[in-house]
């Protein structure tokens, strides 16, 4: 270890001391010590090897143990004690700006956050206001924090990448000699977690250099990886990648089918062509040395005697076999969404009024919306206690005479407790059009006493919607162990609704299971789970998984105009 290593150590060695509210000059001292020797002007090692670190002024017996011991053992036992006591995640969120230790073991000790991502969750969510110390400018600090911090993060969410990635797209289209441009790779192919981002672009050959330029001139630029002829690649301030690749405008089919593709697609598609006596790469479709003509994927896959094959099914899970027997879904569209039910208000942890989301929804073309705030036992996000519901429902009642145009629905988000049982008696759900029942604590339970604990709560008559079926938050928490086939199973039999929770950090049901709920009947609901007005937009990236899953319209409820969702709120068993 060099000074500098060990002088980190050191420091780091007095924060985490701050977790254990311990004596603040013992604190003081190893911060002391840190700051001694990244100053030393003699050689540390020199100075152990001599045994006279004892004389440098501020170095005292213990830190002179230490120290000694991570000069000549390249190791500290005692950082790594103190380390394996604390979880990882508190002693990362003190790189945010004005939070310290102290605020930090308050978020742990009261909300039970242990990670980066749970923070910035929570904060979406404004679940930090009410803790002492904490306000709206604190909140909006933290969320700025985490955001510089992501630039350094090698994994990067779905709206996160989609976001810098239309923007880059429309740079490089806005180029005159660009013929055509697309987002390729995991982006186009709307993948929930993604590591670059890829582009597409055709132009005449004479023109490669000129667009070439134009695109890593980019605002947006932090440095550039790589300039070449036909591809480049820049990194962006918020840390992705960004590769383009340039093709003449008769390879661009070809191109775009290969770009988009994930490695198992395009080589199941590869094996395809070689049975039928063709050649695929990313320059064309040949038979022997003869390019077969494509003027868009759709001729591509037509070649092939495929039908078109949408890009978020390209993962080689039968979707070829499907294409081939002409029975590919028709995937569910924006335009088949009639409206949402997972929403929350300022009467619990949501930013806005029932109005004001009811306002947004309007605008979204929606026929209904409902508010489902969370239950009295989530303390955390503020939940409701049965005189604040009776209040809740009479604002409700007025606004669906205020605006006809819309049907305001009333529900709740009810806590799933350790037993199984919802958070509220029978007579208190009784008075909710509808209930969403969700996990939100105790995730440590084995996975076969989770999966008792949801069926519990599935096969309670007032469940519609099992919320967040995984409770995972991308990047930054698995998922709880459950037994996903028994859950799809039960809801199967009961009648009950999964959520695709469409905020970006869950993207729960994970599109993998979707194809499987369908197949055993289960119904959908995309759910923006908002907590703001941006929030209920989030249900485009819940349509994307959706169709990443196989779905189509009529195995999703949100399909449904009101009054078919009414009815179904009346169904059970």
């Amino acid at each position: 270890m060099d000074q500098s290593e060990i002088a980190n150590i050191l420091r780091e060695i007095s924060e985490l001391l701050q977790f254990k509210n311990e004596n603040p000059f013992k604190i003081r001292a190893y911060e002391n010590g840190a700051r001694i020797i990244e100053t030393l002007e003699d050689d540390l090692h020199t100075l152990v090897a001599e045994d006279r670190l004892n004389t440098v002024k501020g170095i005292g017996e213990t830190l002179e143990e230490q120290i000694k011991e991570m000069v000549l053992d390249h190791q500290s036992t005692y950082y790594e004690e103190l380390k394996s006591s604390i979880p990882p995640g508190l002693l990362e969120m003190t790189k945010i700006p004005g939070l310290g230790a102290k605020k930090i073991m308050k978020i742990y000790n009261e909300l039970d956050i242990t990670t980066l991502g749970e923070l910035e969750y929570a904060a979406l969510e404004n679940r930090l206001l009410d803790l002492e110390g904490f306000g709206k400018k604190s909140q909006q600090n933290i969320l700025e924090g985490i955001k510089m911090m992501k630039r350094y993060h090698g994994h990067f969410l779905l709206s996160h990448a989609l976001e810098a990635g239309k923007d880059i797209l429309q740079w490089v289209e806005k180029h005159p000699k660009t013929i055509q441009c697309s987002l390729g790779g995991s982006i186009r192919r709307r993948k929930e977690i993604i590591k670059d981002i890829d582009i597409l672009a055709s132009c005449a050959r004479e023109d490669r250099e000129e667009i070439m330029n134009h695109f890593l001139s980019y605002p947006r630029k932090a440095h550039t990886n790589e300039q070449g002829d036909t591809k480049s690649s820049m990194g962006l301030n918020i840390g992705i990648n960004v590769d383009i690749r340039l093709v003449e405008k008769k390879e661009y089919p070809y191109a775009l089918h290969h770009f988009t593709g994930s490695k198992e697609h395009n080589t199941a598609m590869r094996h395809r062509a070689k049975k039928m006596g063709l050649k695929i790469n990313e320059y064309g479709i040949f038979k022997e040395e003869t390019i077969l003509p494509a003027k868009d994927e759709k001729e591509f896959f037509s070649i092939l005697d495929l039908d078109y094959i949408p890009p978020e099914l390209r993962e080689n899970r039968g979707e070829i076999e499907a294409a081939e027997k002409g029975q590919l879904p028709k995937l569910i569209t924006r335009e088949d969404i009639k409206g949402t039910l997972h929403n929350h208000s300022h009467y619990s942890d949501g930013n806005n009024s029932i109005e004001e989301m009811v306002q947004e929804a309007i605008k979204m073309n929606f026929s209904y919306i409902g508010i489902s705030d969370h239950s009295q036992s989530a303390a955390y996000a503020r939940g409701l206690t049965k005189d604040i519901i009776h209040r809740k429902h009479q604002e409700i009642h007025k606004l669906n005479e205020k605006y006809p145009s819309i049907t305001i629905f009333k529900g709740t988000e009810s806590d799933i407790l350790s037993d199984g049982s919802l958070d509220y008696d029978n007579d208190t759900l009784h008075l909710f059009d509808y209930v969403i029942a969700s996990v939100h604590s105790q995730f440590q339970m084995s996975k076969e006493d989770m999966t008792k604990r949801i069926i519990t709560a599935i096969k309670n008559p007032h469940t519609r919607i099992l919320g967040h079926v995984t409770g995972r938050l991308l990047l930054s928490r698995e998922g709880y162990e459950v037994d996903i086939e028994e859950i799809l199973k039960a809801c199967a039999h009961h009648h009950v609704a999964i959520e695709i929770n469409s905020n970006p950090h869950r993207l729960d049901l994970d599109w993998r299971h979707c194809k499987r709920a369908k197949e055993l009947g289960v119904k959908l609901a995309i759910e923006g789970d908002a907590h703001r007005l941006s929030g209920l937009h989030y249900i485009d990236y819940g349509i994307s998984i959706a169709r990443k899953g196989w779905l189509e319209a009529q195995d999703i409820i949100n399909h449904y105009d009101a009054e078919s969702m009414a009815k179904f709120f009346r169904e059970r068993d």
